[in-house]
This record gives C-alpha cells, structure tokens and sequence, in this order.
C-alpha cells in the first residue's frame, strides 16, 4: 500500500521552531516528486515545497522563504521540513503528497500561538 505518515507537529509559540517528518512506505520516495502542504483552517491547500528525484527542491509560498527547509533522507525513505521562526500564519495542517502517484497523508497539525 502506498502512503505517506505525518509527525512532528504540535503547539509551538511565535518565533519557535517544529520539524516535520514524512515517512513512505509501499514506493520509492526517491523516485517521484513530493511536496510538502499545508491548508490553513478555512483555506484551500498551499503548496510549501516540492522535492524532486534528482533532488532539487523548489519552494512556493513567498512567506515561508528563508524560514523552512525542505529535505529528503533516502534511506529512511523520509522527507523532511524544518520550519523556524514560526508566525501566527504558519498555522495549518501540514501533509505530503505526491502529484504522479495521486497520495497524500492525513497531516500533521501545527498551530502557532502569538
């Protein structure tokens, strides 16, 4: 069964830090591009980052640049975000998801207090 499994999140004041993980199981995370998401309450999704096979990773939201960090351990088949400096705004659920195979997680919750 291909999945992905969320962990990491959790309650966090203004300015601290949280780093997620994103385990697969049932494929090769190395081989297809993955990207991490968040969907703020009341929001639609927001892509964050997308890690791609040969390891490039392109971030999207304009507000996350500079404070989160997105990497991949192959031999954990994991995927990674550090996330610092955390604001208000960054609260979300956060999930992965891979556009080719058509999987997301559940999430892993992040809520930042002021």
């Amino acid at each position: 069964e291909v999945q992905f499994v969320e962990s990491g999140g959790g309650l966090v004041q203004s300015g601290g830090s949280l780093t997620l993980s994103c385990v697969a199981s049932g494929f090769n995370i190395a081989s297809n591009d993955v990207s991490w998401v968040r969907r703020a309450p009341g929001q639609g999704p927001e892509r964050v980052s997308r890690v791609y096979p040969d390891g490039t990773i392109r971030y999207y939201a304009e507000s996350i640049k500079g404070r989160f960090t997105s990497s991949r351990d192959n031999a954990k088949n994991a995927l990674f975000l550090q996330m610092n400096d955390l604001m208000t705004q960054d609260t979300a659920l956060y999930y992965c998801t891979s556009d080719p195979l058509g999987v997301s997680g559940r999430g892993t919750q992040v809520t930042v207090s002021s």
